[in-house]
């Protein structure tokens, strides 16, 4: 304490609080990274194959589909949402630990069902080799066809299921967290409830996800998943003294 009686900051607490700003401006950037590389390399992949896969018959012809197909496996990014609860985890925690261990396990939920996704582009080119060198009925190639689509469709909604699920436990830590600004965090609550309830609908055949009014319900998701990487990436974020 200074001689007027004001309390003094010394070189070990500036250096720590520097350290520490530091890294949580590390950690955002990290976190945008990621965010944008799993958003564009899921809509990129999923764009191929899906292009692929509304081919009649496409198991018939694979040499031209197999680059595709090859290129939609690489290029799925999703690998990178686990690290982002990872990542995230130190800073939630304090605000609900429950939910940032249960944001952590739907991620590596939601790594598993894009398991099932990325098995759909490698089974059709396994098939389509299969079809070409005579070691797989060409009669089959119709029914296998459609197991695939199907096996894609299904992969889509688990994918959908476990993101919201992650997605809510995230932005609920967030906004309490007030991390990022609240008018985000509030999109954020939208985005992925709003997410959740389209998947529902899906699964009992009331809309798809994937067409028509059922595209709805990925706007918001859309928006915020583009929203907040940029801001982690320009502005970092927001710590406030009580917390």
């Amino acid at each position: 304490m200074s001689i007027l009686g004001t309390p003094t900051v010394d070189a070990s607490t500036v250096q720590q609080r520097g350290a520490g700003a530091a890294s949580s401006r590390r950690t955002a950037v990290f976190v945008g990274l990621l965010f944008l590389t799993a958003t564009a390399a899921f809509i990129l992949a999923e764009a191929i194959t899906s292009r692929v896969l509304g081919q009649p018959n496409f198991l018939a012809t694979p040499s031209s589909e197999t680059t595709a197909l090859a290129t939609a496996f690489l290029l799925f990014g999703q690998f990178g949402v686990v690290g982002i609860a990872v990542l995230l985890f130190p800073l939630l925690k304090r605000h609900g630990e429950a939910l940032a261990l249960g944001h952590v396990a739907f991620r590596i939920t939601e790594l598993a069902a894009t398991l099932v996704f990325l098995a759909v582009p490698l089974l059709s080119i396994e098939l389509g080799t299969g079809l070409a060198d005579g070691t797989v009925d060409r009669a089959a190639s119709t029914t296998l066809g459609a197991l695939l689509q199907a096996q894609h469709s299904v992969a889509i909604l688990l994918i959908y299921l476990a993101t919201a699920a992650a997605g809510i436990c995230m932005t609920t830590l967030l906004f309490r967290s007030r991390l990022i600004p609240r008018w985000l965090a509030i999109l954020g609550l939208i985005t992925y409830p709003t997410l959740l309830m389209g998947t529902i609908l899906d699964i009992f055949n009331v809309v798809n996800v994937t067409h028509g009014i059922g595209l709805l319900a990925l706007i918001p998701g859309a928006v915020f998943e583009f929203v907040l990487p940029v801001w982690l990436l320009v502005k970092g974020f927001r710590f406030h003294d009580h917390d």
